[in-house]
């Protein structure tokens, strides 16, 4: 017995003298993040930051397009050097970042010069190019030599952020570009044709992911609503376990890594899977874009959007609001972010398809914002018609827009055909409404600049709705450069509420867990003496923190219909639960 224990503990000892050679020797060569690397195409204009790790109190010499910067590392191995503004070139180039002492170099071969941009977001960015509408024909003309692609490998998490991460460039080729995001890949071949210079697409998605992943914890901190989520990612240690639903887990370890690497800006095709919320996934948004400006160190990081498509069977009801309509809003309300833009896309989805194979025109116009507002083209109009005001004029109502350009016009979208006008067409899917809210279908026509919307059912109207329902297939108002109209509605009526039935838990037992449903909100009323824990039943019964509430207080929050609510005391024991429908739900927390 003696042995076999003296045998144990040399075997540890062992273990442990070759960790600490690890720590000692983790930056005995210095060494550079993935995404710096051979072939990669370098921001023009800006200040490039080129970092790394070595040994502490190493000095490093990077060089590269006749300037040298100077480092030193600090005690944790880190270093950064920060090259001036670049011009544009598409002449390889070599970079080499060597040791003062001379003990090593490395050198980075065939970088170009121009536009760089990430491009994220869930399924329909990561959708591949050889899955897209004329795959084939696609990519076997996809080599654009001055096009270079990087893609982050895998679908990965972590509940701290990642400083190394995986990836490599390559020229954009039919090899290296069918596997990458078509909506990417449009993007970039359209910026390269306008620009003539090199544009660097770097893919980071994953299909399925809500927005919160995606998001940092410094975005989350900017918006104070989020503050729930806020002090879950801050309860994040190193061995939590996380996964691809939990806040900041995919942005750690597949966004992070590729920090502070200089960008022009960011294309974003996500919100299905946040698809029953309004408000909350507008302050999520914001969350999204203030966080990653932050960590890219670059303040007017360009950053556009694509609305979800539309999808689904259509609805009659001239109410609408069904399904994605109030995400699409949320997405449109967050234009006020500065230095953003929006694809409208709701005229080339599919009813039976939440993956429309038509990328190429998504690109397209997610091009056409970075065009006009980013590269300042202010000759070319950015969208389509966007909702500007209305006046009511009697029995009618006036409509203004944005993004007029050269015109109103009715039209079709057939494929990749280009846009349609129909001379004798009729404009659809207008509703307005009375002070009594009850929607009906509207007669609407072009006026100059403008739309007049009317009703016989409506003497005294109010309020106009625009293809605002989940698949608005009928709406067919375009600008004349052949971009469709956003949604939109002009009134904020939230529509019937009900109050909802109060469960206790010691009647009612444990609350089921929650299933996806159509978009309401849920407004929690504590009329109990004391404060309370709110949380919601996941789909799959685990429960996730939202908040406390204090006596007497009130909170709003968007949800699924069909979604549980529990509700606890200060010590999580459970008092009782909700169950919301459809409609906007009053949830009164009774006295204990």
């Amino acid at each position: 017995m003696k042995s076999m224990k003296i045998s144990r503990t040399c075997h540890c000892l062992t273990a442990v003298i070759y960790a600490i050679a690890l720590v000692n020797t983790a930056f005995s060569e210095v060494k550079l993040p993935a995404v710096l690397g051979s072939g990669m195409v370098l921001q023009r204009e800006i200040p490039v930051p080129v970092w790394g790790w070595a040994e502490p109190g190493e000095g490093i010499n990077v060089s590269f397009a006749g300037q040298m910067k100077v480092a030193e590392t600090g005690g944790d191995g880190r270093w950064m050097v920060k090259l001036d503004p670049l011009k544009a070139s598409n002449q390889p180039a070599k970079m080499t970042v060597t040791c003062r002492g001379g003990k090593q170099e490395i050198v980075l071969e065939d970088i170009l010069v121009g536009e760089v941009w990430i491009c994220s977001g869930q399924s329909n960015m990561e959708w591949a190019l050889g899955n897209s509408m004329k795959a084939e024909e696609e990519v076997a003309a996809s080599a654009h030599p001055l096009i270079r692609l990087f893609n982050v490998p895998g679908h990965t998490v972590s509940p701290l952020p990642k400083d190394q991460g995986a990836g490599n460039w390559q020229p954009c080729a039919p090899n290296s570009s069918r596997g990458f995001s078509a909506v990417g890949y449009f993007f970039g071949r359209r910026l390269k044709q306008e620009l003539g210079v090199p544009v660097g697409l770097i893919g980071s998605n994953w299909g399925g992911t809500r927005i919160e992943p995606w998001t940092t914890l410094a975005g989350f901190e900017s918006v104070p609503e989020l503050s729930a989520i806020v002090r879950q990612v801050k309860g994040y240690e190193v061995g939590t376990r996380v996964g691809g639903g939990d806040p900041s887990a995919i942005y750690n370890s597949m966004v992070h890594p590729l920090t502070p690497f200089a960008m022009r800006g960011a294309i974003w095709y996500q919100g299905e899977s946040n698809g029953s919320e309004g408000d909350s996934y507008y302050q999520k948004k914001h969350a999204l874009v203030n966080g990653w400006r932050k960590v890219f160190r670059n303040e007017d990081l360009a950053f556009y959007w694509v609305q979800l498509a539309n999808f689904q069977r259509p609805n009659r009801n001239p109410a609408g609001g069904d399904g994605w309509a109030k995400i699409r809003e949320a997405q449109t309300r967050a234009l006020d972010i500065p230095g953003t833009g929006m694809a409208v896309i709701t005229d080339i989805g599919a009813a039976n398809d939440i993956h429309p194979r038509n990328k190429q025109d998504v690109g397209w116009r997610l091009a056409q914002w970075a065009l006009h507002q980013t590269y300042g083209m202010k000759d070319l109009v950015p969208a389509g018609p966007f909702y500007k005001s209305q006046k009511i004029e009697g029995g009618s109502i006036r409509i203004s827009f944005h993004n007029i350009g050269k015109g109103l016009m009715i039209g079709k979208k057939s494929g990749l055909q280009p846009t349609e006008e129909i001379k004798d067409g009729k404009l659809e899917h207008f509703s307005i409404t009375g002070e009594d809210m009850k929607w009906a279908w509207a007669e609407a026509v072009i006026d100059g600049e403008t739309v007049v919307v009317k009703s016989s059912e409506v003497a005294k109207p109010i309020a106009v709705r625009y293809a605002y329902t989940m698949n608005p297939e009928r709406a067919n108002l375009y600008n004349r450069e052949g971009l469709p109209a956003g949604p939109f509605r002009t009134d904020s009526w939230q529509g019937p509420s009900e109050n909802l039935k109060w469960h206790p838990v010691n009647e009612g037992g444990q609350p089921p867990r929650s299933f996806s449903g159509s978009a309401t909100e849920i407004i929690f009323s504590n009329k109990g003496d004391d404060k309370v824990k709110i949380y919601w039943v996941e789909f799959g019964g685990r429960l996730k923190f939202y908040g406390e509430l204090e006596a007497g207080a009130t909170r709003k929050q968007s949800t699924y219909s069909n979604a549980s609510w529990l509700i606890t005391n200060m010590e999580e024991k459970p008092l009782g639960y909700f169950r919301t429908t459809g409609k906007t739900g009053n949830a009164i927390i009774p006295k204990g």
